[in-house]
């Protein structure tokens, strides 16, 4: 394996106006400070390409769409400025992608666990797979899923997040997570999801440019404080990361999958 491989990457292409931009890291795609700046970057990038018509956002692999946060990374925190800036990593990456002009698509082909959820809900349209469950398990290592939060209350609504937060230990399956909101379609495999994938991108990309734009603004709307509001929520979960709790509850999860 590469170096980089080794560490996770995030690659761009663009072909026809559609800019695929995809992450990936060995550990069932989860996402180090490094990929989530990476991430921003290029979603930032893309937006502001006019040769760049739609934005697919898509994770390498087949099992996984996004574990959510290094849990790695969450051990070596030592201190709140650390801890909050390490979550503002994730409220980076979602208000970059409410802030860009360019329609985002997210591709899910696999589960999608805590802040791989907020992904999905920071895109403004969502085609997944039936194996694509989702789960907030942010309770169960003694956070929370505050960062993402407003993005995913935004897509299914205060009951749906509630139960799903609550329900920590527990996956939501596809359809309840179409059923709520957060996907939009829903297909058997792989396959035939990337084949709607391309249907709907192609079109996409054949539309007026400022149309599209238009119609993200309001797609938007009422989100205009989520700088503020994502930031005060990083730096909540950036003090909890420090407690006993939650650094021998991440010490035993990672224990178990070694």
């Amino acid at each position: 394996m590469m170096p980089e491989a080794a560490n996770g990457n995030v690659s761009t292409t663009l072909t026809g106006g559609i800019c695929t931009i995809s992450f990936y890291h060995p550990a069932q795609n989860s996402l180090p400070a490094q990929l989530l700046s990476q991430l921003t970057s290029e979603i930032e990038k893309a937006g502001g390409d006019s040769s760049t018509r739609v934005i697919v956002l898509k994770s390498e692999g087949e099992r996984t769409f996004c574990a959510g946060a290094s849990f790695d990374e969450l051990l070596q925190i030592k201190d709140k400025e650390a801890g909050a800036e390490f979550f503002s990593g994730f409220s980076r990456v979602i208000n970059t992608c409410r802030k860009s002009p360019k329609i985002i698509i997210a591709r899910i082909q696999g589960k999608a666990v805590g802040g791989g959820v907020g992904l999905a809900a920071g895109a403004d349209y969502c085609l997944a797979t039936e194996a694509a469950s989702i789960k907030l398990s942010e309770l169960a290592i003694g956070i929370g899923p505050f960062v993402i939060s407003p993005a995913v209350i935004r897509k299914i609504g205060l009951p749906a997040f509630s139960q799903l937060t609550i329900r920590a230990s527990d996956f939501q399956t596809a359809a309840w997570a179409k059923e709520k909101g957060l996907y939009n379609e829903v297909y058997a495999d792989i396959s035939s999801m990337d084949a709607a994938l391309d249907t709907l991108t192609q079109k996409l990309a054949s539309y007026h440019p400022e149309a599209l734009s238009g119609l993200k603004q309001i797609l938007w709307e009422g989100t205009e404080d989520w700088d503020e509001l994502l930031a005060e929520r990083a730096a909540i979960s950036g003090e909890l990361v420090l407690s006993e709790f939650t650094q021998h509850a991440l010490r035993g999860f990672l224990g178990g999958k070694r």
